[in-house]
């Protein structure tokens, strides 16, 4: 099963982060009402679906990601992959210490590296 298929049913997401319709909804750029209707079994388009991964479960501040953290990311993923391995592994290590975990209940993917085309920590500049 798909992380999305596993993962993102969006009205248990909002409840156990504890925010209203308005307030979760909004953070991805979707109305109150158009948020209901998902939450109500209306499909929700991919790039919705892919928002709402992104900000509320994996818990990433899309302000401060930039195209080339994407670049060096693929970079590092084609020419120096055990560095990325690495590297990975010691930004989840320095996450989960600092408790920065994905949202209650929400743990992200553990497996292959799917979800690691979005840094899993903050890029210093």
């Amino acid at each position: 099963m798909k992380l999305l298929e596993r993962v993102l049913n969006p009205r248990e997401i909002r409840r156990r982060l504890g925010l209203n319709q308005e307030q979760f909804w909004t953070q991805i750029g979707v109305t109150q009402s158009g948020g209901s209707r998902y939450e109500s079994g209306r499909e929700m388009p991919r790039p919705v679906r892919e928002l709402l991964r992104l900000v509320h479960v994996e818990q990433i501040d899309l302000t401060q990601v930039k195209r080339v953290d994407f670049e060096i990311i693929s970079y590092l993923k084609e020419a120096h992959p055990d560095l990325y391995r690495s590297l990975r592994r010691a930004a989840r290590g320095r996450r989960n210490a600092q408790g920065l975990a994905a949202a209650p209940g929400l743990e992200g993917d553990d497996g292959d590296g799917d979800l690691a085309l979005v840094p899993e920590a903050p890029v210093e500049r």
